[in-house]
Order: C-alpha cells, then sequence, then structure tokens
C-alpha cells in the first residue's frame, strides 16, 4: 500500500512540471511503483491463500486421526483441534496448549516447551509423559514457520488395578530422577492432602531403599509404613506405600493381591503364610500352597530358617539378601529385604522380593571376564619367564650339539633335549596366544586359499572315520592375519570337532561373506557393524553342556581324560583370533553338535609382497663386529655371547642398561650392534637404546624378548634401523639376526 500511495504522488507531480522529460521520468518511476505495489498485494494474498489452503488440507489429514491433534502457533495459542481432541478435552476448552494439558500431567509448559524447541530445530520431537491415567506419548512436528502439528497419543491403564490406576487402594506415586513426583493416585493424595510435587515434601528419609520403613508427612501427623520402589522406563520409579498397621498376624495381605511387587508374609521360623500374586509367579506357587523360605531360597552360607529368625527377634538388620531360588535352575536369583511386621517375632515379617537374576547374571559376565583378563597376565608372565629358560636350554644343546656329531653316543640324548625344548616352547606359544602376546606375523589372507592349503593336513588329522566338508561362498574378502597361525586355530577346532565324534561323523568348514548393518552383540562381545569374512566350523558331535559353556576358552579347562589333552587347544584358538582382531563364538546343543564362528574383518589394503625365505646362516669365522649384549638373565647372557663368539663376533656382555650405558661413555669403544632385552629392571631396552643413539647414531640395534613384538612396535618404528627377535630362539636364529643386520 505504501508503494500504490508513493506511485499517486509522483504521478501527480509529474502533472505539475512542465518540461516534458522529467515529466515523462517521474511517470515511467509512479508506473513501476504501481506495478510493484499491484505485484506485491497479489502475491501477499496468493500466499495467504495457499498457507490456508495448506493449513486446511494438513486439517482435514487429521481431522478423523483417532488421536486427540492440535495444530499451534510459536506461542503455543491453539488454532486448531480434531474432532478427537474435542471429544477428549471439549469444544470450548482453554486457549493455549499448556491449558488443555494442564490437569493430565505434571509440568505441562516445561514439557511443550523442551518439545516445541526441539521440533524447531530439528523438524519434529517427542516424549513419552506419565500421567494419572496411565503413559502419554506427545508427538511435534513443525508444520510451517511458526507453526506446530501436535498428536496426543495416550496408553490407558484398563485395568483399574494396574500401575498408575487409582483403582489401588494402596498410597502410590511415579517420581523422575530429580525427585518430581509426576503422578499420584487418589490414595495418595488424600494420604498427604494435597497433589504433592516432590519427594522431599512426602518424606523424610531419602533415598528411598524398597522394603525400608519410612516415615511419611500426612495431612493428620506422621505415619509409618514400607516402602515398596519398582524402575519404570525413562529413569522414572513407581513407590507404593504399605502401612506397617496393614498386616497383622491374622490378616491376609489385604489390598496387597494385585500389587506388581512380590510379597510374603512369613512366620518366625520360616512358614509363609501368606503370598501375592506376583509372589505367587516368581516363586512358581500356587495359591494356598504350603511353603517354608528355607525350601524356596539358598545361598546365604547359613542356614535361611535361622536368618529369618534373627531378623525376625532383632538381632539382625533387615538389610536386602541376594538368594538363589531352590527350584527355578541355577541361574534364577532374588533379593529379599525383610522387615518385621511388629514389636514382637510372634506377629511376623514381611518380605519384600524383586528378581535379581539380570543382575547376578551381569556380575557373573564381569567376574568372568575379570578372570580371563587375569588368566592372560598370568600365563603371559608365566610365558615370558618360561621362555628365558628355554633360550638357555635349547641354546645350551645348540652349543653342545655343535661339538657331537651323529656317531657320538650322546648325540641322541641331546637331540632328545632338544626336540622337548621345542615342544615345551610350542606349550608356551599356546599360552602367549591365549594371552594375546604371542608374535604374529600378518599378512593378507584368503580363506578359501587358505583353507585348500591346509585341507590335507586336516584330512589326516580327522582320520577315516570322520569326513571333512568344505564349503567356501565365492566373493569373500581378504582378512589380514598370521597364516601359520590361522592354520593353528583351525587345526585345533577340527581335533577337537573329532574328539566330539568318537562314533565318526562330518566336520564342515564353512566360509561366508557377512555384512552387518548393526553391531553385533554377544556375551559380552559387541561386534562393530561392518563387513567381515566369517568362518564357522561345525560338528555333529555330542555337545556342550550349558553349564559348561562359559569355560570353554579357558586355559587347561578340558573335559577329556587326563592325558588326553592339554586344555589349551580353545584357549589358543581364543588368543589368536582376539589379536587378529576378529571375534570368535560357540553355539551348542547336547547331543545335536557345535559351532564355532569367526568373524573377521576385511582387508581392504592391497597385496603384500611375499618374501623370500631366509637362508639358514651357515657357520662364519672372523666376519668382525662388535655386539653390546645386553641381558639380565645370566644363563640367556652366557650361550649368546659363546654363540656369537663362535661366529667370530667381538662381544661385551653387560647385564643392565645401566652398565651398558656406562660402557658406550667410553669413547675408544666401537659398537657395530646392539643385541639387547626388551624388560629389564630398571631402565627398559627401548629406553636405553634411545638415549646410546643420540651419541652413536649409527648402531644397528636386535631386540630380543619373549613377550610379543606388537606390544612395543610403536616404540620399534621410533628406532631406526631395528628388528626383534622373539624368544625361545636357537643359535642360527641369533647370529643369522646379528649377520642379517650388520649386512
Amino acid at each position: 500500500m505504501p508503494l500504490l500511495v508513493l506511485a499517486g504522488v509522483l504521478a501527480g507531480a509529474g502533472f505539475l512540471l512542465s518540461d516534458g522529460m522529467p515529466r515523462l521520468a517521474l511517470w515511467s518511476v509512479a508506473a513501476t511503483l504501481g506495478l510493484a505495489s499491484v505485484l506485491s498485494l497479489v502475491a501477499g494474498r496468493a500466499g495467504r491463500l495457499w498457507r490456508r489452503q495448506a493449513a486446511a488440507r494438513l486439517h482435514a489429514l487429521v481431522a478423523e486421526d483417532e488421536a486427540p491433534c492440535f495444530a499451534t502457533d510459536d506461542l503455543g495459542q491453539v488454532l486448531y483441534r480434531n474432532r478427537a481432541a474435542q471429544a477428549r478435552f471439549g469444544r470450548a476448552d482453554a486457549a493455549t496448549l499448556v491449558a488443555t494439558l494442564g490437569d493430565v500431567f505434571a509440568h505441562p509448559s516445561a514439557v511443550l516447551y523442551r518439545l516445541q524447541s526441539r521440533a524447531a530445530n530439528l523438524g519434529h520431537a517427542r516424549e513419552d509423559v506419565v500421567t494419572r491415567r496411565g503413559q502419554v506419548r506427545l508427538s511435534v512436528h513443525r508444520s510451517a514457520p511458526g507453526r506446530f502439528l501436535w498428536r496426543f497419543d495416550e496408553f490407558l491403564d484398563r485395568s483399574g488395578q494396574g500401575r498408575g490406576a487409582d483403582g489401588i487402594s494402596l498410597p502410590m506415586l511415579v517420581a523422575g530422577r530429580t525427585g518430581a513426583v509426576l503422578y499420584a493416585n487418589e490414595s495418595m493424595r488424600r494420604l498427604v492432602g494435597a497433589r504433592p510435587r516432590a519427594l522431599d515434601r512426602i518424606f523424610t528419609d531419602l533415598p528411598l531403599r524398597s522394603g525400608a520403613v519410612v516415615t511419611v508427612a500426612a495431612v493428620d501427623g506422621p505415619v509409618e509404613a514400607v516402602v515398596l520402589e519398582l524402575e519404570g522406563a525413562a529413569d522414572r520409579r513407581e513407590v507404593f506405600l504399605l502401612p506397617r498397621g496393614l498386616l497383622p498376624a491374622t490378616a491376609a495381605l489385604t489390598g496387597v493381591e494385585d500389587l506388581p511387587v512380590a510379597l510374603l508374609r512369613l512366620s518366625a521360623n520360616g512358614t509363609v503364610e501368606e503370598a501375592n500374586a506376583a509372589a505367587r509367579a516368581l516363586l512358581h506357587l500356587d495359591r494356598g500352597q504350603e511353603a517354608n523360605a528355607s525350601d524356596l531360597f539358598e545361598g546365604l552360607g547359613r542356614s535361611v530358617r535361622d536368618w529369618i529368625g534373627d531378623v525376625a527377634a532383632g538381632r539382625l538388620p533387615g538389610k536386602a539378601e541376594v538368594l538363589r531360588l531352590s527350584h527355578a535352575g541355577p541361574e534364577a536369583f532374588v533379593q529379599i529385604v525383610l522387615r518385621p511386621l511388629g514389636a514382637s517375632a510372634q506377629e511376623g515379617l514381611l518380605a519384600v522380593i524383586s528378581d535379581a537374576t539380570a543382575l547376578k547374571t551381569l556380575e557373573a559376565q564381569f567376574v568372568q571376564s575379570q578372570k580371563m583378563q587375569a588368566i592372560g597376565q598370568l600365563a603371559g608372565g608365566v610365558a615370558h619367564d618360561f621362555n628365558n629358560l628355554l633360550t638357555a636350554i635349547s641354546g645350551h644343546c645348540d652349543l653342545l650339539l655343535l661339538r657331537h656329531d651323529t656317531t657320538d653316543p650322546d648325540y641322541s640324548d641331546l637331540a632328545q633335549i632338544h626336540q622337548n625344548a621345542n615342544r615345551a616352547a610350542a606349550l608356551v606359544g599356546q599360552l602367549l596366544a591365549f594371552s594375546r602376546k604371542q608374535t604374529l606375523k600378518p599378512e593378507r589372507v584368503n580363506l578359501a586359499d587358505a583353507l585348500g592349503d591346509v585341507m590335507h593336513l586336516l584330512n589326516r588329522l580327522v582320520g577315516e572315520r570322520v569326513r571333512l566338508d568344505l564349503d567356501c561362498a565365492d566373493g569373500v574378502g581378504a582378512i589380514r592375519a598370521d597364516r601359520r597361525q590361522l592354520e593353528q586355530v583351525l587345526m585345533n577346532l577340527v581335533v577337537n570337532a573329532r574328539d566330539a565324534m568318537p562314533g565318526g561323523g562330518t566336520i564342515r568348514i564353512v566360509t561366508e561373506a557377512c555384512h552387518l548393518t548393526e553391531d553385533l552383540r554377544r556375551n559380552r562381545a559387541v561386534v562393530p557393524a561392518g563387513d567381515y569374512a566369517l568362518m564357522r566350523v561345525i560338528d555333529q558331535g555330542t555337545g556342550i553342556a550349558p553349564e559348561l559353556m562359559d569355560k570353554v576358552f579357558e586355559p587347561f579347562f578340558t573335559t577329556k581324560r587326563p592325558g588326553e589333552g592339554t586344555g589349551l587347544g580353545l584357549s589358543t584358538a581364543y588368543g589368536i583370533v582376539k589379536q587378529s582382531g576378529g571375534y570368535i563364538f560357540v553355539d551348542s546343543t547336547p547331543g545335536l553338535g557345535t559351532t564355532f564362528s569367526m568373524y573377521f574383518p576385511l582387508h581392504a589394503g592391497a597385496e603384500e609382497p611375499t618374501l623370500p625365505a631366509p637362508k639358514p646362516a651357515a657357520p662364519r669365522s672372523g666376519q668382525g663386529g662388535v655386539v653390546l649384549l645386553v641381558e639380565d638373565e645370566a644363563p640367556v647372557r652366557a650361550f649368546a655371547a659363546r654363540a656369537l663368539r663362535l661366529r667370530g663376533y667381538s662381544v661385551i656382555e653387560a647385564e643392565s642398561a645401566e652398565i651398558a650405558l656406562d660402557i658406550l661413555e667410553d669413547e675408544a669403544v666401537s659398537v657395530d650392534v646392539f643385541v639387547t632385552d626388551v624388560i629389564m629392571p630398571g631402565l627398559d631396552g627401548p629406553t636405553w637404546v634411545r638415549t646410546a643413539l643420540k651419541h652413536r647414531p649409527g648402531v644397528r640395534v636386535v631386540f630380543v624378548s619373549g613377550y610379543a613384538e606388537d606390544s612395543f612396535a610403536d616404540i620399534q618404528d621410533d628406532i631406526p634401523n631395528s628388528v626383534f627377535l622373539a624368544k625361545p630362539f636357537s643359535l642360527d636364529d641369533l647370529t643369522r639376526t646379528v649377520h642379517d643386520q650388520l649386512h
């Protein structure tokens, strides 16, 4: 409109001018402004018409919706309500949505503001709210700038006796995480004289504990009651009050039969005198069935009857105890809180019971996880010490074999010692595999190729009564793993499967591509979403009993007779798979068979070149080179020094890093190679080598250790010209490694 007025003024001014050109210019500007004004008016009317039509279409869309729907502006003014909303809240209700929902649940303004703010930013929002009639789900969508569409889904408790119902005769409320009372039933409102707003306005003893006796600030004065508390959804708690005088010894559980809390009335000797419906369902009791608590529960480490008698007599506080159900399987647990019903033991006790099976299961899983971790650390430490011993044993045996030929009478004995030392080293390697500290040489592996290469060996292992069936799917990507260790996993699993089928059968090895669209959660493990190569070893054997499933991967656990196995096969497979970045799971049905499933993440890198195998080192002499040997274990140091001197090296020995650094302070001492243990008292290998290389940057380094190479792979990357040699090593292994470093 202002543009149109301005256009008229300019047109009138043009008539007052006598000059033709200025008059024409003013009329042109006036015409342009007039046209713009008309277009603006038309566009505005069209926009308003479009918005009205869009709103009408939206209202028509939700008009017949069974749930109450509202359209509001950004101030919360109700612009539209559908038929369901009119029927639920009335046609002439409050003008704002806050006022409309004021009697439905507590603090509607905070809830609506929170939801509207989220919808303004994200386009939509939703929240579940507990009400006195049940539960409400409020949904809101931003329908246009400054306009919001709300939907009110109400889930009523229609039983009249369930949670949140005013039909319950006992006082009951629902509290939020901060202690705000979201709902109180009619009995609670009568008890406290008004609708309570917060827990601290009702109870003097906070925090509340289920089964505890609390003092309630009632309208007629303080009242003692027993608290029954249940965990609800979204950090909400449902609290029931059981007045202490409600349950005299001569009365039944009046008013609590249908409570969702398991309650027992017990005599002083543990006889069950009354049980409500929840307790009967939890304990598998029939109505009126005679029972005693000592027959129902166990696990205190003392008589349940004595515990109940002590609580009834006041000798013990009625604290919560977790007990096992005697007749509900080995993994069913309950938590019990005992409270005396009166001043004397003859009045009996009230037992508040809750299912603790999930809690005990989590506790057992945590304990199992801690045990496996502790065993792994112990195995790694023991293996490290054994590797030092085996290095000395096999090394000195190598030195003796150099002085005896095959015709010597002692040669066979020395060979036997050497062979058994190697067997011991293999056993230690299995311990390190379980503790995930063995040295791996990962490479790009195609499962089909790896299985094809090892099938002839597996066929020899299983014998004639067992058939191997290999099923490799197409399109299974490559993984990154140590091929030798992967073959070890397969052999261990196949041998176990063979032993589980004494009458013969078929072992299937299946590979397939697996894509997880979401995380896979099994036991305590979480397999992240992604692409995997899945390998299964399936047998038709005797299976594994359910109570043994959690122990199958523990080292030295075996169901075989003494002398038939070490109990390290599955623990070794577990360690290798985990150290390779994979996951292993077991499924078994007694009498039908067992399946081991292994998930290996796919390796997207390029194929790595295959390095030629190192050639055995021939005896050399006079080849020069000075080696500084740093080893805290005297037998290992003695063997290594003699081996290197036999090959023509000059060796300087040091039993600690500190002594080695003192030696290097003499600039006249020339050193070509450092051979050092990694883990030593005082300074460790990498630390002293870094210090030494500051003044002798050209010296080569050989790290030796009984632990895995990858435990200090990052440190090794920081130290130039360094290699790793795992213990136990032979004479040739040591001399070849030093020679390669020098040349």
